[in-house]
């Protein structure tokens, strides 16, 4: 393994100073977070794996915007997210943070096209419908625009889901299980996928998985526990310059 150090300033796209998420009174609290230093460079593709219960999900939620942390600092894609509310942090999140989860969370009452028009709508795009419908089309459900997400396959629905996250062109992709809830070769598509339309787009991953296989296919590995990030290794050799 090759440990590359840290990036130059200007690179970095996430970065979180001495981070804490603790739940509960001060007498019984529990800490889920224990003080994250963590930076990320722009475009680098990063796993996170860990036991159930380390914290993995609770930290991709604090770096997201979705749960305000207890203690430290977040910055993401240049917005500094400490101490902002709960409307702040919505509005932090447009444009900068795209989210794919293990349960798809499309819109039951909205058609493919509707679920990603909507994310652009609130993104401020001038034509949202006619992106989502160029969206859609290259995670390859042109033909299923109009189709409600229960008339869709689970790998379809999670398509719609990616193309959601991404048509905004977030600078960030936070994916949390995406495949799991999904058979094997449907998940391998969509890892797939996701990996080629990252490659298009430019975004950040930071992905939670437990399988070290598709670990194994980022840019780096960060590995937590007990609300502490572990470990931090790059999977595949850099070359160097003769």
């Amino acid at each position: 393994m090759i440990d590359l150090g840290p990036p130059a300033d200007g690179d970095i796209v996430i970065r979180a100073r001495g981070v804490t998420l603790f739940l509960g009174p001060p007498e019984a609290r529990v800490e889920i977070l224990r003080g994250i230093d963590l930076d990320v460079p722009r475009g680098q593709r990063v796993a996170l794996l860990g036991p159930s219960g380390s914290g993995k999900s609770s930290l991709m939620a604090v770096l997201a915007g979705l749960e305000r942390p207890t203690g430290g600092r977040i910055q993401v894609a240049g917005c500094e997210l400490s101490g902002l509310d709960e409307d702040a942090l919505a509005e932090a999140r447009r444009g900068r943070v795209g989210i794919v989860l293990q349960a798809f969370h499309l819109i039951p009452t909205m058609t493919a096209l509707e679920n990603v028009a909507v994310s652009l709508e609130l993104a401020g795009h001038p034509d949202p419908f006619a992106a989502a419908r160029t969206e859609l089309a290259a995670v390859g459900l042109a033909h299923r625009l109009t189709h409600y997400p229960a008339q869709l396959s689970g790998g379809e629905q999670q398509r719609v889901a990616l193309a959601r996250a991404l048509a905004p062109r977030p600078a960030i992709l936070f994916a949390d299980e995406p495949t799991g809830n999904l058979d094997a070769a449907t998940g391998e598509g969509i890892v797939g996928l996701m990996f080629a339309r990252l490659a298009e787009t430019g975004a950040t991953l930071l992905l939670i998985t437990h399988d070290a296989e598709l670990a194994a296919r980022c840019d780096r590995i960060l590995s937590m526990r007990d609300g502490r990030i572990v470990g931090d290794v790059y999977p595949r050799p850099v070359a160097l310059p003769a």
